[in-house]
């Protein structure tokens, strides 16, 4: 389903995005920089919505991203994805990604395991790079084998991914370990 509508945030990470449709949020950009990068960043992903004032469900959705980005808690698990276009591995992957608590991680090789594809780390790492949700689909929680912090896509790579996780962890999850991860060898063994 093509979005509908994009609106700009300011978070304590900086200006975010959300777009959304009929089905729910249909993409979430982390921050470019400054709200004209922004905005020309939401116009090019999604060249039908319009930028508007969002719908009440849109803007629970913007003030709970938004929570936690302040490091307070917040669920949202309970946000509705538009997954429409979203391979049904990716959305699987996504699925249990969802499930991560704030301020601990899994490995790729977890994420493979649970679903029940031990040898496709590579390919979770693949669709996490992909997620149109980021925050939501919190793929910052996603670390490398043996807790190595990995890749992150969005703009500032590893230094955004670890400044999400550090808010996360001052959340008061700070007594959980940082990176709840298998034993780097099953980890390893999913990679070959």
């Amino acid at each position: 389903m093509t979005p509908t509508g994009f609106a700009l945030f300011d978070t304590e990470i900086g200006c975010c995005g959300v777009a959304w449709s009929a089905r729910g949020i249909a993409g979430v950009q982390l921050p470019e920089g400054s709200h004209l990068a922004m905005r020309a960043r939401m116009l090019r992903r999604f060249p039908g919505a319009r930028e508007t004032t969002p719908p009440s469900e849109v803007r629970q959705a913007i003030e709970a991203m938004g929570a936690l980005l302040r490091g307070e808690s917040s669920e949202l698990r309970a946000i509705p994805l538009d997954l429409d276009g979203i391979a049904p591995f990716e959305q699987r992957v996504y699925e249990v990604a969802r499930t991560i608590p704030p301020g601990t991680t899994l490995s790729y090789g977890e994420i493979a395991r649970r679903l029940g594809a031990p040898g496709a780390a590579r390919d979770v790492g693949q669709a996490l790079g992909r997620n149109p949700f980021p925050i939501v689909v919190p793929c910052h929680r996603v670390v490398a084998a043996g807790g190595k912090l990995g890749g992150f896509s969005a703009r500032g790579g590893a230094t955004t991914k670890r400044r999400l996780l550090s808010v996360e962890r001052a959340q008061g999850h700070g007594a959980l370990p940082l990176f709840a991860v298998s034993p780097p060898e099953a980890d390893d063994r999913s990679r070959r």
